[in-house]
């Protein structure tokens, strides 16, 4: 839902009543993740659940479930024998929840949306299926609740655990009793997620940092530039940058704060500040943490922090060289060679090319 909250926002305060689609579970090669969403108001659409595969079914569904006002769970599945059936042409099942929303059924959409403005954890359970309380809702926060899935110790359960997932940044179905027990399913819930973005930390105030500064912007997370030379680390070098600190690296990060989703760049590439800076950084809950620089300075770097006491362990955790082998020499090619490395470490890519594959193309955590 965040990429379409700003219409849907609109739409909502403006007292008009629209169809909510979305992925709430995917299987196999499934084109967009739980969470993805799409907004229909007449004959207006934004946003997608499926990169084009299913949207015009949806579209007709979510008009019907504002007409007949009511929620729908579907499955959209693989197109087989007619090519213009409805269908995921590349394999994948997903399936949708499509609900009616207006200020009367979802009357927290005003607080969510100023939630994520302001980078406020906030986490929208929705029950997907079940006995009598499909579309039953209740949002929590990191102090507090509101609305009801029908039972108190449903929603204790559900809020405890949205709490968790928000905590990790987690988004999915959790399945329980109707006392919400979690040994049963006999409901689904759909918890989605609204966690701050995740933190990109580049240290090193150069080109290659400006790369690697634009690219984690735009794969949405919240990047900090940091170095000790005023003169460099400005905010017209770094325009895409969310904060530019003048400051000694390792006593910025000693400070920051840092947790699993948290990625840590060491551009310097210069002792003086990149061994401190590590040490501070591979004590760190980081699930990120990568330094450029050759082969030579990467052996040199490891010598310089076992003698400053850094357990073998931690080392094991540093990427170095950075990034994946992609060949690059340019400051924009490095920064796609560290994308790309994340994006294969959160999804367990192998970083091979597709054509020498085989099998599933999505992993199984997508």
């Amino acid at each position: 839902m965040r990429d379409v909250l700003s219409q849907i926002l609109r739409w909502w305060e403006s007292g008009e009543r629209f169809g909510l689609a979305t992925v709430v579970n995917t299987f196999h090669s499934a084109p967009r993740p739980p969470g993805a969403s799409m907004a229909v108001l007449g004959d207006e659409v934004v946003g997608s659940v499926s990169g084009g595969c299913v949207e015009g079914a949806v579209y007709e569904l979510s008009q019907r479930a504002v007409e007949e006002d009511r929620v729908v769970l579907q499955r959209y599945g693989v197109s087989d024998d007619d090519a213009f059936s409805v269908g995921l042409t590349c394999g994948g099942i997903i399936d949708i929840l499509v609900e009616p929303v207006s200020r009367d059924t979802f009357p927290e959409l005003g607080q969510i949306a100023e939630s994520v403005r302001r980078h406020e954890p906030v986490a929208v359970a929705t029950v997907m299926s079940g006995p009598g309380r499909v579309g039953a809702r209740m949002v929590t926060w990191g102090d507090r609740a509101s609305g009801s899935l029908g039972v108190p110790r449903l929603d204790a359960a559900v809020e405890d655990d949205a709490r968790g997932m928000l905590a990790q940044g987690l988004t999915g179905v959790r399945r329980y009793g109707p006392e919400g027990e979690r040994r049963l399913d006999d409901l689904s819930v759909f918890v989605h997620s609204f966690a701050p973005p995740p933190r990109m930390l580049v240290f090193g105030a150069i080109d290659f940092a400006a790369a690697v500064a634009r690219l984690g912007k735009f794969l949405g997370y919240h990047v900090v530039v940091c170095d000790a030379r005023p003169v460099f680390a400005t905010a017209k070098r770094f325009p895409e940058a969310d904060e530019v600190v003048v400051k000694w690296p390792h006593d910025y990060l000693s400070t920051a704060h840092v947790d699993e989703r948290t990625v840590i760049c060491v551009l310097t590439h210069d002792p003086k500040f990149d061994v401190p800076l590590l040490e501070v950084a591979l004590r760190t809950d980081a699930g990120y943490v990568g330094a450029m620089g050759s082969r030579r300075t990467h052996d040199d770097r490891l010598d310089r922090l076992r003698e400053g006491g850094v357990p073998e362990d931690a080392l094991k955790r540093l990427r170095s060289p950075i990034g994946l082998d992609l060949g690059a020499r340019t400051p924009e090619e490095t920064a796609v060679s560290i994308a790309a490395e994340l994006i294969q470490l959160r999804w367990g890519g192998s970083g091979r090319s597709l054509t020498e594959t085989s099998g599933r193309i999505h992993g199984a955590g997508s």
